[in-house]
């Protein structure tokens, strides 16, 4: 199915305009005593995701939370992953809240470039993940979780991924795996 500028399973619509929205994948968050459940492989999607939007000419969003404890702004704890590596064209996106879009200017740089279409990813699932997901929804946003690219630091961190993607489905947010998206970019005539 495609939606917007991204292809998924070969199909195609023309929706509007989408957007790659990573989520705190920040250094701190991998330095916890429970580390991120199946970091390597999540890092690894994440990475493969922005490498196809920037082919593809796809609007890419780091979104970057700031706190007074874990993640101080200005801190190498705050800092993204060493493994990100925002280009230039990048958004970078500051939060004090587990949703994105509150006391941001996220919906605005969003709506500024027309996109109604969010492809979610990143940390950590059953808190800045799950907040921006529904803060979306509730501004009118189509958002497709990536199923397999969001994780926690918890033990149970398997079962929680699982119960938010069928809880946030339930929400009209589509979960759709890493490996399904494929970003495109029509070319003109």
């Amino acid at each position: 199915m495609m939606i917007g500028a991204s292809r998924i399973q070969g199909e195609q619509t023309d929706e509007g305009n989408i957007a790659l929205l990573i989520i705190d994948v920040q250094q701190g968050l991998f330095e916890k005593p429970t580390p991120i459940y199946k970091a390597e492989e999540l890092l690894e999607k994440i990475s493969t995701l922005i490498g196809r939007a920037h082919q593809s000419g796809v609007a890419v969003f780091y979104i970057q939370h700031s706190d007074l404890k874990a993640l101080l702004k200005g801190s190498a704890n705050w800092r993204l992953h060493p493994r990100l590596q925002p280009l230039a064209i990048d958004q970078i996106i500051h939060k004090q809240h587990g949703n994105a879009f509150e006391d941001t200017n996220l919906d605005e740089a969003l709506r500024s470039r027309n996109i109604t279409i969010l492809v979610v990813t990143g940390l950590v699932t059953h808190g800045c993940v799950r907040a921006t997901c529904l803060g979306a929804r509730q501004l009118g946003y189509k958002v497709v979780l990536v199923e397999d690219g969001h994780s926690n630091y918890n033990k149970q961190a398997a079962r929680i991924i699982d119960e938010w993607n069928q809880k946030l489905s339930a929400e009209n947010i589509e979960l759709r795996s890493a490996a399904e998206i494929e970003f495109y970019c029509p070319t003109s005539k």
